[in-house]
């Protein structure tokens, strides 16, 4: 009896890190670098203390054609903050898994000013899907590739 108690422990705990391997092996790596949908934007996605962080890497037009300098933060709410440079601004903060290749969280959408939560839904290596809505009444969809 003792020996068949013993052998079901262990299928059982075969059969729990057969299923959590298996779990490791669909969660796909979110960080590296991303084009947003309009391929305007380049970010590169790093892990931060178990949440997603995420920083301009790369911008395809880097110059304000109406000043003729490096684009700036110019429509942050925060008037201290809108010399910041648009390269290195940090716009993923802190998504938090939500689920199998899901996260959410805030965003700062530089090209309106404001802060957006989202949600990220993996695709698969190559895509992902940010849905992020303001007041939770107008919604939109981007779909970011993987450019690293």
């Amino acid at each position: 009896m003792i020996a068949r108690l013993f052998a079901a422990a262990a299928l059982a705990a075969t059969a729990l890190t057969g299923a959590s391997i298996a779990y490791a092996a669909r969660t796909a790596d979110v960080t590296g670098v991303w084009m947003s949908e309009d391929g305007r934007t380049k970010v590169r996605v790093t892990d931060c203390g178990g949440a997603l962080c995420g920083r301009i890497v790369w911008l395809k037009e880097p110059i304000d054609p109406k000043t003729g300098k490096p684009r700036t933060d110019k429509l942050n709410p925060d008037a201290s903050k809108r010399d910041r440079p648009m390269l290195g601004l940090q716009v993923v903060h802190g998504l938090r898994p939500t689920g199998e290749d899901k996260w959410a969280g805030p965003i700062y959408h530089a090209d309106e000013g404001m802060v957006v939560q989202v949600s990220l839904v993996v695709e698969n290596e190559k895509h992902a899907t940010m849905r992020g809505c303001v007041l939770k009444v107008v919604c939109k969809s981007e779909r970011w590739t993987r450019v690293d």
